[in-house]
Protein backbone atom coordinates (compact mmCIF):
# COMPACT_ATOMS: atom_id res chain seq x y z
CA UNK A 1 0.00 0.00 0.00
CA UNK A 2 1.92 2.92 -1.16
CA UNK A 3 1.00 6.74 -0.18
CA UNK A 4 2.32 8.64 -3.51
CA UNK A 5 0.43 11.52 -5.08
CA UNK A 6 -0.18 12.24 -8.10
CA UNK A 7 1.65 15.66 -9.21
CA UNK A 8 0.17 18.28 -9.22
CA UNK A 9 -0.38 21.09 -11.72
CA UNK A 10 0.58 24.91 -10.39
CA UNK A 11 -3.10 26.29 -11.31
CA UNK A 12 -4.84 28.78 -9.88
CA UNK A 13 -8.00 27.88 -8.08
CA UNK A 14 -9.87 28.36 -4.89
CA UNK A 15 -11.31 25.46 -2.99
CA UNK A 16 -12.78 23.97 -5.99
CA UNK A 17 -11.56 22.42 -9.41
CA UNK A 18 -10.34 25.23 -11.38
CA UNK A 19 -12.70 27.34 -14.17
CA UNK A 20 -12.28 27.04 -17.90
CA UNK A 21 -13.82 28.66 -20.49
CA UNK A 22 -14.07 25.68 -22.83
CA UNK A 23 -16.60 23.61 -21.33
CA UNK A 24 -16.59 19.81 -20.90
CA UNK A 25 -19.30 18.44 -24.11
CA UNK A 26 -21.82 15.49 -23.22
CA UNK A 27 -21.75 12.84 -25.24
CA UNK A 28 -23.31 13.52 -28.62
CA UNK A 29 -22.07 10.88 -30.47
CA UNK A 30 -23.92 7.39 -30.42
CA UNK A 31 -20.94 5.36 -29.62
CA UNK A 32 -20.12 7.40 -26.78
CA UNK A 33 -24.01 7.23 -25.72
CA UNK A 34 -23.35 3.60 -26.03
CA UNK A 35 -19.60 3.70 -24.35
CA UNK A 36 -20.96 5.33 -21.08
CA UNK A 37 -24.50 2.79 -20.61
CA UNK A 38 -22.45 -0.28 -20.86
CA UNK A 39 -19.69 1.08 -18.29
CA UNK A 40 -22.36 1.92 -16.39
CA UNK A 41 -23.71 -1.38 -16.82
CA UNK A 42 -20.27 -2.44 -15.81
CA UNK A 43 -19.98 -0.86 -12.77
CA UNK A 44 -23.45 -1.33 -11.32
CA UNK A 45 -22.70 -5.34 -11.46
CA UNK A 46 -19.23 -4.86 -9.51
CA UNK A 47 -21.18 -2.43 -6.73
CA UNK A 48 -23.65 -5.44 -6.68
CA UNK A 49 -21.08 -7.81 -5.84
CA UNK A 50 -19.98 -6.66 -2.54
CA UNK A 51 -23.28 -6.84 -0.40
CA UNK A 52 -25.19 -9.35 1.95
CA UNK A 53 -24.21 -12.73 2.84
CA UNK A 54 -21.92 -14.56 0.26
CA UNK A 55 -20.92 -11.39 -1.13
CA UNK A 56 -17.20 -13.12 -0.64
CA UNK A 57 -17.95 -16.20 -2.80
CA UNK A 58 -19.72 -13.72 -5.37
CA UNK A 59 -16.63 -11.89 -5.76
CA UNK A 60 -14.54 -14.78 -6.19
CA UNK A 61 -16.16 -16.12 -9.20
CA UNK A 62 -17.50 -13.01 -11.02
CA UNK A 63 -14.81 -9.69 -10.00
CA UNK A 64 -12.49 -10.99 -12.29
CA UNK A 65 -14.06 -10.23 -15.38
CA UNK A 66 -15.41 -6.85 -14.06
CA UNK A 67 -11.81 -5.41 -12.61
CA UNK A 68 -8.58 -5.76 -14.93
CA UNK A 69 -5.79 -7.86 -13.10
CA UNK A 70 -3.82 -4.57 -12.91
CA UNK A 71 -6.27 -2.84 -12.12
CA UNK A 72 -5.32 0.54 -9.62
CA UNK A 73 -7.48 1.66 -6.58
CA UNK A 74 -7.04 4.84 -5.06
CA UNK A 75 -8.39 5.20 -1.78
CA UNK A 76 -8.33 7.19 1.43
CA UNK A 77 -5.58 7.17 4.25
CA UNK A 78 -4.80 4.35 5.58
CA UNK A 79 -5.21 2.31 2.38
CA UNK A 80 -3.74 4.26 -0.04
CA UNK A 81 -3.12 2.97 -3.71
CA UNK A 82 -3.14 -0.89 -4.18
CA UNK A 83 -2.26 -2.03 -7.13
CA UNK A 84 -4.04 -5.44 -8.94
CA UNK A 85 -7.16 -6.91 -8.44
CA UNK A 86 -6.00 -9.10 -6.09
CA UNK A 87 -4.43 -6.27 -3.70
CA UNK A 88 -8.19 -4.85 -3.87
CA UNK A 89 -9.62 -7.59 -2.32
CA UNK A 90 -7.16 -8.39 -0.12
CA UNK A 91 -6.89 -4.24 1.45
CA UNK A 92 -9.98 -2.94 0.53
CA UNK A 93 -12.87 -5.43 0.08
CA UNK A 94 -11.82 -8.18 2.80
CA UNK A 95 -11.55 -5.72 5.05
CA UNK A 96 -14.86 -3.58 4.61
CA UNK A 97 -16.50 -7.30 4.38
CA UNK A 98 -15.04 -8.14 7.75
CA UNK A 99 -15.54 -5.23 9.62
CA UNK A 100 -19.36 -5.31 8.37
CA UNK A 101 -20.54 -9.12 7.58
CA UNK A 102 -24.43 -8.29 6.65
CA UNK A 103 -22.78 -4.94 4.59
CA UNK A 104 -25.36 -3.74 2.83
CA UNK A 105 -24.79 -0.47 -0.43
CA UNK A 106 -27.27 2.32 -0.42
CA UNK A 107 -26.43 4.42 -3.36
CA UNK A 108 -27.98 8.18 -3.43
CA UNK A 109 -25.74 9.08 -7.03
CA UNK A 110 -24.99 7.16 -9.74
CA UNK A 111 -23.76 8.51 -12.97
CA UNK A 112 -21.22 8.90 -15.91
CA UNK A 113 -19.80 10.48 -18.61
CA UNK A 114 -17.08 10.90 -20.99
CA UNK A 115 -13.56 13.21 -19.58
CA UNK A 116 -11.06 14.20 -21.61
CA UNK A 117 -7.75 14.27 -19.44
CA UNK A 118 -6.71 17.91 -19.58
CA UNK A 119 -5.56 18.49 -16.23
CA UNK A 120 -3.61 15.34 -15.12
CA UNK A 121 -4.88 12.37 -17.62
CA UNK A 122 -7.62 10.29 -16.98
CA UNK A 123 -9.13 10.37 -20.27
CA UNK A 124 -11.99 8.03 -21.12
CA UNK A 125 -15.68 7.24 -19.32
CA UNK A 126 -15.81 7.30 -15.56
CA UNK A 127 -18.48 6.03 -13.46
CA UNK A 128 -19.17 8.17 -10.36
CA UNK A 129 -21.33 7.14 -7.29
CA UNK A 130 -22.15 8.50 -3.94
CA UNK A 131 -24.26 7.11 -0.45
CA UNK A 132 -23.65 4.95 2.57
CA UNK A 133 -22.53 1.21 3.48
CA UNK A 134 -24.63 0.19 6.07
CA UNK A 135 -24.30 -2.82 8.16
CA UNK A 136 -23.29 -3.98 11.88
CA UNK A 137 -20.12 -2.89 12.69
CA UNK A 138 -18.53 -6.15 14.30
CA UNK A 139 -14.69 -5.76 13.77
CA UNK A 140 -12.11 -3.58 13.50
CA UNK A 141 -11.51 -1.59 9.95
CA UNK A 142 -8.53 0.62 9.24
CA UNK A 143 -7.42 0.75 12.67
CA UNK A 144 -11.18 1.68 13.75
CA UNK A 145 -12.48 -0.22 16.81
CA UNK A 146 -16.35 -1.24 16.39
CA UNK A 147 -19.10 -0.24 17.99
CA UNK A 148 -21.11 -3.89 17.57
CA UNK A 149 -24.17 -2.00 16.47
CA UNK A 150 -25.62 -0.39 13.06
CA UNK A 151 -23.24 2.33 11.44
CA UNK A 152 -22.88 4.20 8.42
CA UNK A 153 -20.19 4.51 6.47
CA UNK A 154 -20.29 7.25 3.98
CA UNK A 155 -18.56 7.00 0.37
CA UNK A 156 -17.48 8.56 -2.54
CA UNK A 157 -16.30 6.49 -5.87
CA UNK A 158 -15.32 7.34 -9.01
CA UNK A 159 -14.70 4.46 -11.54
CA UNK A 160 -12.73 4.41 -14.49
CA UNK A 161 -13.50 1.74 -17.48
CA UNK A 162 -12.18 0.85 -20.30
CA UNK A 163 -12.48 -2.17 -22.79
CA UNK A 164 -15.32 -3.69 -20.58
CA UNK A 165 -13.60 -3.75 -17.33
CA UNK A 166 -12.62 -1.51 -14.34
CA UNK A 167 -9.16 -0.02 -14.75
CA UNK A 168 -8.76 2.91 -12.25
CA UNK A 169 -10.64 3.83 -8.94
CA UNK A 170 -10.67 6.58 -6.93
CA UNK A 171 -12.59 6.13 -3.14
CA UNK A 172 -12.60 8.06 -0.26
CA UNK A 173 -15.20 7.37 2.62
CA UNK A 174 -15.48 9.21 5.92
CA UNK A 175 -13.71 7.30 8.36
CA UNK A 176 -13.86 10.30 10.91
CA UNK A 177 -18.29 10.47 10.46
CA UNK A 178 -17.22 6.12 11.41
CA UNK A 179 -14.94 6.99 14.56
CA UNK A 180 -17.87 9.53 16.21
CA UNK A 181 -20.99 6.75 15.55
CA UNK A 182 -18.81 4.43 17.85
CA UNK A 183 -18.58 7.73 20.46
CA UNK A 184 -15.01 8.32 19.62
CA UNK A 185 -14.16 12.23 18.59
CA UNK A 186 -10.78 13.20 17.01
CA UNK A 187 -11.47 16.85 15.98
CA UNK A 188 -13.21 19.73 17.35
CA UNK A 189 -17.17 19.83 17.37
CA UNK A 190 -17.82 21.99 14.14
CA UNK A 191 -20.38 24.56 14.13
CA UNK A 192 -21.53 22.79 10.69
CA UNK A 193 -24.11 20.01 11.58
CA UNK A 194 -22.64 16.41 11.77
CA UNK A 195 -25.56 13.99 10.51
CA UNK A 196 -26.52 11.49 8.40
CA UNK A 197 -26.07 13.15 4.64
CA UNK A 198 -29.07 12.66 3.07
CA UNK A 199 -29.18 11.94 -0.89
CA UNK A 200 -30.90 14.05 -3.47
CA UNK A 201 -34.32 16.09 -2.80
CA UNK A 202 -35.25 14.83 -5.89
CA UNK A 203 -34.55 10.82 -5.24
CA UNK A 204 -33.58 11.31 -8.84
CA UNK A 205 -29.79 10.49 -8.73
CA UNK A 206 -29.38 7.06 -9.70
CA UNK A 207 -29.62 6.94 -13.53
CA UNK A 208 -29.47 3.88 -15.00
CA UNK A 209 -30.34 5.35 -18.74
CA UNK A 210 -29.16 7.94 -21.14
CA UNK A 211 -30.38 11.49 -19.36
CA UNK A 212 -30.56 14.60 -21.56
CA UNK A 213 -27.45 16.06 -23.35
CA UNK A 214 -28.73 19.91 -23.24
CA UNK A 215 -29.69 19.40 -19.23
CA UNK A 216 -26.15 17.55 -19.29
CA UNK A 217 -24.13 20.61 -20.99
CA UNK A 218 -26.20 23.25 -19.26
CA UNK A 219 -25.41 21.27 -15.54
CA UNK A 220 -22.13 21.40 -16.23
CA UNK A 221 -21.93 24.92 -17.42
CA UNK A 222 -23.25 26.52 -14.11
CA UNK A 223 -20.99 24.70 -12.03
CA UNK A 224 -17.89 26.33 -14.54
CA UNK A 225 -19.60 29.29 -14.30
CA UNK A 226 -19.54 29.08 -10.00
CA UNK A 227 -16.29 28.06 -10.36
CA UNK A 228 -15.32 31.06 -12.20
CA UNK A 229 -16.49 32.91 -9.44
CA UNK A 230 -14.53 31.63 -6.89
CA UNK A 231 -11.59 33.01 -8.93
CA UNK A 232 -12.89 36.59 -8.24
CA UNK A 233 -12.20 36.60 -4.61
CA UNK A 234 -10.49 40.00 -3.93
CA UNK A 235 -9.48 41.36 -0.81
CA UNK A 236 -11.17 38.81 1.52
CA UNK A 237 -14.34 39.53 0.54
CA UNK A 238 -17.11 36.53 -0.05
CA UNK A 239 -19.57 38.42 -1.90
CA UNK A 240 -16.69 39.30 -4.97
CA UNK A 241 -16.73 35.76 -5.78
CA UNK A 242 -20.86 35.93 -6.74
CA UNK A 243 -22.37 32.48 -5.15
CA UNK A 244 -25.61 34.55 -4.40
CA UNK A 245 -26.37 33.71 -8.70
CA UNK A 246 -25.28 30.38 -8.69
CA UNK A 247 -26.83 29.08 -5.47
CA UNK A 248 -30.29 28.25 -4.68
CA UNK A 249 -31.11 30.11 -1.63
CA UNK A 250 -32.43 26.99 0.14
CA UNK A 251 -28.64 24.50 -0.93
CA UNK A 252 -27.76 22.43 0.95
CA UNK A 253 -23.91 21.80 1.56
CA UNK A 254 -23.42 18.05 2.77
CA UNK A 255 -19.40 17.99 4.19
CA UNK A 256 -17.38 14.91 5.86
CA UNK A 257 -17.39 14.82 9.80
CA UNK A 258 -15.12 17.66 11.71
CA UNK A 259 -16.44 19.93 8.91
CA UNK A 260 -20.34 19.43 8.78
CA UNK A 261 -23.51 20.17 6.44
CA UNK A 262 -25.06 23.36 6.11
CA UNK A 263 -27.89 25.33 3.86
CA UNK A 264 -27.67 28.55 1.95
CA UNK A 265 -24.86 30.12 0.68
CA UNK A 266 -24.28 32.27 3.86
CA UNK A 267 -24.08 29.13 6.06
CA UNK A 268 -21.84 27.39 3.62
CA UNK A 269 -19.27 30.73 3.86
CA UNK A 270 -20.07 31.05 7.52
CA UNK A 271 -19.30 27.78 8.67
CA UNK A 272 -16.70 26.38 5.96
CA UNK A 273 -15.68 28.55 2.99
CA UNK A 274 -14.14 31.44 5.49
CA UNK A 275 -12.28 29.27 7.68
CA UNK A 276 -10.90 27.34 4.91
CA UNK A 277 -9.88 30.11 2.71
CA UNK A 278 -8.18 31.98 6.25
CA UNK A 279 -6.39 28.27 6.87
CA UNK A 280 -5.22 27.97 3.04
CA UNK A 281 -5.12 31.63 1.43
CA UNK A 282 -2.64 30.91 -1.22
CA UNK A 283 -4.79 27.21 -2.20
CA UNK A 284 -4.33 26.21 -5.91
CA UNK A 285 -6.95 23.73 -7.39
CA UNK A 286 -7.55 22.00 -10.81
CA UNK A 287 -5.69 19.02 -10.92
CA UNK A 288 -8.74 16.90 -11.62
CA UNK A 289 -8.58 13.37 -12.48
CA UNK A 290 -12.51 13.31 -13.24
CA UNK A 291 -15.01 15.54 -13.88
CA UNK A 292 -18.41 14.57 -15.43
CA UNK A 293 -21.98 15.62 -16.25
CA UNK A 294 -25.01 13.74 -16.54
CA UNK A 295 -28.12 15.38 -16.51
CA UNK A 296 -29.06 17.27 -13.62
CA UNK A 297 -25.63 15.99 -11.53
CA UNK A 298 -21.60 17.17 -12.04
CA UNK A 299 -19.02 15.26 -10.51
CA UNK A 300 -15.73 15.84 -10.05
CA UNK A 301 -12.53 14.46 -8.29
CA UNK A 302 -8.42 15.34 -7.71
CA UNK A 303 -5.43 13.34 -6.59
CA UNK A 304 -4.85 15.82 -5.18
CA UNK A 305 -7.53 18.78 -6.19
CA UNK A 306 -5.95 21.17 -4.15
CA UNK A 307 -2.54 22.12 -3.37
CA UNK A 308 -1.76 24.84 -0.53
CA UNK A 309 -0.06 26.38 2.42
CA UNK A 310 -1.55 25.54 6.23
CA UNK A 311 -1.19 29.31 7.07
CA UNK A 312 -3.82 29.72 9.73
CA UNK A 313 -5.77 27.55 12.12
CA UNK A 314 -7.88 24.81 10.54
CA UNK A 315 -10.16 22.15 12.61
CA UNK A 316 -7.94 22.97 15.53
CA UNK A 317 -4.68 22.14 14.45
CA UNK A 318 -2.14 26.02 14.38
CA UNK A 319 -0.34 27.12 11.18
CA UNK A 320 2.15 24.93 10.70
CA UNK A 321 3.49 26.86 7.55
CA UNK A 322 3.82 23.44 5.55
CA UNK A 323 2.82 22.47 2.28
CA UNK A 324 -0.64 20.44 1.58
CA UNK A 325 -2.43 18.33 -0.86
CA UNK A 326 -6.01 17.75 -0.76
CA UNK A 327 -7.60 14.36 -2.00
CA UNK A 328 -11.08 15.96 -2.39
CA UNK A 329 -14.52 14.81 -4.46
CA UNK A 330 -17.67 16.59 -5.55
CA UNK A 331 -21.30 15.97 -6.72
CA UNK A 332 -23.51 18.71 -7.40
CA UNK A 333 -27.38 18.80 -8.25
CA UNK A 334 -28.60 21.28 -10.86
CA UNK A 335 -32.82 22.69 -10.10
CA UNK A 336 -34.66 25.52 -11.74
CA UNK A 337 -31.22 26.83 -12.86
CA UNK A 338 -29.40 26.86 -9.53
CA UNK A 339 -27.26 24.85 -7.74
CA UNK A 340 -29.42 23.05 -5.45
CA UNK A 341 -27.33 20.52 -3.48
CA UNK A 342 -23.13 19.50 -2.90
CA UNK A 343 -22.22 16.65 -1.63
CA UNK A 344 -18.14 16.93 -0.40
CA UNK A 345 -15.69 14.56 0.50
CA UNK A 346 -12.27 15.74 1.29
CA UNK A 347 -9.73 12.92 2.88
CA UNK A 348 -8.95 14.43 6.45
CA UNK A 349 -6.91 11.82 7.81
CA UNK A 350 -4.49 12.25 4.96
CA UNK A 351 -4.50 16.36 5.32
CA UNK A 352 -4.09 16.15 8.86
CA UNK A 353 -0.80 13.90 8.66
CA UNK A 354 0.37 16.27 6.29
CA UNK A 355 0.01 18.83 9.39
CA UNK A 356 1.34 17.17 12.03
CA UNK A 357 -1.86 15.13 13.20
CA UNK A 358 -2.48 11.50 12.91
CA UNK A 359 -6.14 11.30 13.93
CA UNK A 360 -6.58 7.35 13.72
CA UNK A 361 -4.06 7.57 16.28
CA UNK A 362 -5.77 9.49 18.21
CA UNK A 363 -8.71 7.02 17.90
CA UNK A 364 -6.50 4.38 19.09
CA UNK A 365 -6.28 3.83 23.32
CA UNK A 366 -3.44 4.63 25.05
CA UNK A 367 -1.30 1.85 26.24
CA UNK A 368 -1.36 1.65 30.21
Amino acid sequence: MKTTEAQSSPIEGTIHPMHTTQPIQPAQHPDQTKAIQEAKAVVWQWLQSARGVGADVYITQHSRGLVAEDAVWHCSHPVNELNGLKAVEQHWVTPLRTAFPDIERRVDIFMAGMFDGRFCGGEGVWVATTGHYCGTFSAPLFGIAPSHNLAFLRFGEFYRVEAGQIVEARILVDLIDLLRQTGVRVLPVPSGIEMLVAGPRDHAGVMHGAQSEFATLQSMQLVESMIGGLHRFKDGALKSMGMHAHWSPEMMWYGPAGIGSMRGVDGFQTHHQKPFLVAFPDRKGGNHRARIAEGAYVASTGWPSITATHAGDYLGVPATNKPITMRVMDWWRVADGTLSENWVFIDLPHLMLQMGVDLLARASPSPP
